[in-house]
């Protein structure tokens, strides 16, 4: 009896195929066969909001493999990643190939381990049609909110641009977090440090207060020079001297957006990049000695559930390599948020004896970094909890009250293996020296020091990516998607790690507030996910809940249509240092699908175009001696070319370094990482390089 096993990614039959033995044919769908058409709507409105689904015609050859493969076979099964689009896609399948939609034909692998695949394929069930329709009413509510505000956004903005119901509350956020970092007003205080000295040792203690209490704010010089005059002489004496222990626990292993949050913290990842490297590790990667191994369990997960046997596992590892005392007294479960869904375990190694270090030469380095902080982070929640002696000390001069604090570390527990990171500036505590009560202290110096508040910080990936999990905005396959989709748009930027609002990110999302506010409000979003997460589970039906939305969004429709009538909203331009050399005008920056350039503002009478200073390059064109600017060819790839286009026609995919090839003339270019090759594609050293490079 033959078999077919039909799961999404490729990369995954290797591994899946070598757990189910002889019998089995596995093959991949390659992510969904069928959607909603592009060129439109696709949703029937009138008729409970129906889907029209059409198959992908790129797929058209698949589905013909496919078809061939189901009609050989006595027995089929549907093994597309355990969550709603995976499910969505198993369905998608089902009708396609003919599949009975009683059948227990849909199996799930929460690792893809020889224990996760067994596991999965000794409870096959149906397709779940509550997680169908919750996939469905997903795509259904973006394609309408998408489908109707960009052709909206395009009459009343400019062309090209793009609207989504997740995306436009996340970039709301970004822009109302720089409108606060716009309007603040930075207000003066000062601090005042006394240097201190206990025997041989010195350390910091701050000011408090004074007999009245605690001084909240010292305003300005003049007040805090008033406390240096009055503390002028003064004696410095230890009136009290607390010592405690505390516990410092481990945080829980990984959900979906922490792990995003560590990495963009810790590794400098992108969400995307995050999420593409942990579905290598899910899929399966050729270990030395072990075959095709998945190294993690599934990485689309709110849940901090932990399985018995991994648990198991990890403290046998624990006390064999760390010893008995690293373990905790009793096992530590972590508590999993209620709006979560608990489909799956939180993110951890499948095998805990796998060792970062013992499969590092079977990774790619951005694989191996993101696996070590998997590892450790799981091994350590489970972990022991470090033991900190703690001092507090109270020291007055003069009726002022001054403290220091401090801690030292009794028994480092967990963070002998890892220690998570934090967003936030925080004051580091450093180790007193020995002190008791009524100990006269030397002082070593007195200094007042200026200070600003400080406005927000911007976002970054990673506090955005908190933000959005703590207002239940999207879930956690789409906190990637929502920012890297604005990103893309230009509705925000990345200065340096910060993100921030362009100009026509703010104007898109004034808009979308000022006449679509509700639909946009973060609470009815997160309440709208809520829903969908009851669809999910059949508590509710999801062709009333779109119902119930499209009224609503409808009527904001058509009052946002009614009244802009005949009018256009303008994008504010920005304006650049850089003069018109034709008409003395400041340049502004515009944006084409080719990338940003400067154009003069007196367009039409001036015409005048220029690269972007950041984009020049320093090196000269080789042809003509020209400037050479980065730009981005009909495809989007980069490549460097001359401005003196078109009575120059170089053009280049890397910098030219000044030399000149030996072997045929042409001009030496520099590549990625430094790499220094020919720029004529047939040139034989070209080749030679090539093979040095492999």
């Amino acid at each position: 009896m033959s078999k077919l096993l039909i799961v999404e990614s490729p990369s995954k039959i290797k591994s899946i195929k070598k757990y189910l033995g002889t019998g089995y044919e596995v093959m991949a769908s390659k992510g969904h066969i069928r959607d909603l058409p592009k060129s439109r709507l696709g949703v029937d409105i009138n008729n409970d909001f129906q889907p029209q689904y059409i198959n992908m015609a790129e797929k058209k050859d698949l589905i013909k493999d496919l078809k061939n493969a189901v009609s050989d076979c006595d027995e089929v099964y549907l093994a597309t990643d355990p969550d709603r689009e995976g499910e969505a896609i198993s369905w998608h399948l089902a009708q396609i190939l003919g599949l009975d939609m009683n059948s227990l034909n849909r199996v799930t692998f929460n690792e893809i381990t020889k224990s996760g695949v067994t596991s999965g394929m000794a409870a096959p069930r149906k397709i779940d049609m509550n997680l169908v329709d919750a996939q469905q009413a997903r795509r259904v509510l973006d394609r309408i909110v998408g489908y109707k505000l960009s052709p909206f956004l395009w009459k009343k903005v400019k062309s090209g641009l793009s609207a989504g119901r997740v995306q436009t509350v996340a970039l709301k956020l970004v822009v109302e977090r720089e409108r606060e970092i716009e309007k603040f007003i930075a207000e003066e205080y000062w601090t005042v440090e006394a240097k201190l000295a206990a025997g041989r040792k010195t350390f910091v203690a701050k000011l408090y207060g004074d007999e009245n209490g605690k001084i909240d704010s010292i305003q300005n010089e003049a007040s805090a020079n008033e406390i240096l005059e009055n503390l002028n002489g003064a004696e410095y004496v230890v009136t009290d001297v607390k010592k405690g222990k505390r516990n410092r626990q481990p945080a829980p292993p990984f959900i979906t957006s922490t792990l995003q949050q560590e990495a963009s913290r810790k590794l400098g990842f992108t969400g995307q990049r995050t999420m593409r490297i942990a579905q290598q590790l899910y899929e399966g990667i050729d270990i030395m000695g072990h075959g095709t191994t998945g190294l993690i369990t599934y990485m689309r997960t709110d849940s901090l559930r932990i399985s018995e046997e991994a648990r198991a596992a990890a403290s046998k590892f624990i006390g064999a390599n760390y010893g008995s005392k690293y373990l905790p007294s009793s096992p530590r479960y972590f508590k999993t948020k209620n709006t979560s869904q608990d489909a799956h375990e939180a993110i951890r190694p499948t095998i805990i004896d796998l060792t970062p270090e013992q499969v590092k030469d079977s990774l790619t380095a951005e694989q191996y970094k993101l696996y070590k902080l998997i590892w450790e982070r799981f091994i350590a929640s489970l972990m022991a909890a470090s033991i900190q002696d703690t001092v507090n000390v109270d020291i007055t001069a003069n009726g002022y009250l001054f403290k220091a604090s401090g801690y030292s570390v009794k028994f480092d527990g967990f963070t002998v293996l890892y220690v998570e990171g934090n967003d936030e500036d925080v004051d580091k505590e450093s180790s007193l020296p020995e002190m008791a009560k009524d100990d006269v202290l030397k002082l070593r110096d007195l200094s007042p020091n200026q200070h600003f508040t400080q406005p927000p910080a911007r976002y970054v990936e990673a506090t955005l990516i908190k933000a959005l999990d703590e207002n239940g905005i999207g879930r956690p396959s789409t906190y990637a998607p929502i920012i890297s989709n604005i990103m893309n748009r230009d509705y925000i930027v990345r200065e340096k790690k910060s993100l921030k609002p362009t100009e026509l990110g703010k104007v898109i999302s004034d808009l979308m507030v000022q006449y679509f506010n509700k639909i946009f409000d973060v609470k009815f979003t997160a309440g709208l996910e809520s829903k969908l997460d009851k669809i999910g589970v059949g508590d509710l039906n999801w062709v009333e809940t779109i119902r119930d939305f499209y009224d609503d969004f409808d009527n904001y429709y058509q009052k946002a249509e009614s009244s802009l009538t005949g009018k256009r909203v303008k994008v504010p331009e920005v304006e650049s240092d850089v003069i018109c050399d034709k008409c003395g005008r400041k340049m502004v920056v515009k944006t084409s699908r080719f990338g940003k350039f400067l154009a003069c503002p007196g367009y039409p009478e001036c015409k005048n175009t220029k690269p972007v200073p950041e984009d020049e390059i320093k090196q000269p064109c080789p042809k003509c001696g020209g400037k050479l600017v980065k730009r981005l060819s009909k495809k989007g790839n980069k490549f460097y070319g001359c401005t003196n286009y078109p009575n120059c026609d170089f053009a280049s995919p890397g910098i030219p370094t000044g030399e000149v090839c030996k072997e045929c003339g042409s001009y030496i270019i520099s590549g990625m990482k430094g790499k220094k090759y020919c720029m004529n594609s047939e040139c034989k050293s070209r080749a030679k390089t090539k093979k040095e490079t492999k």
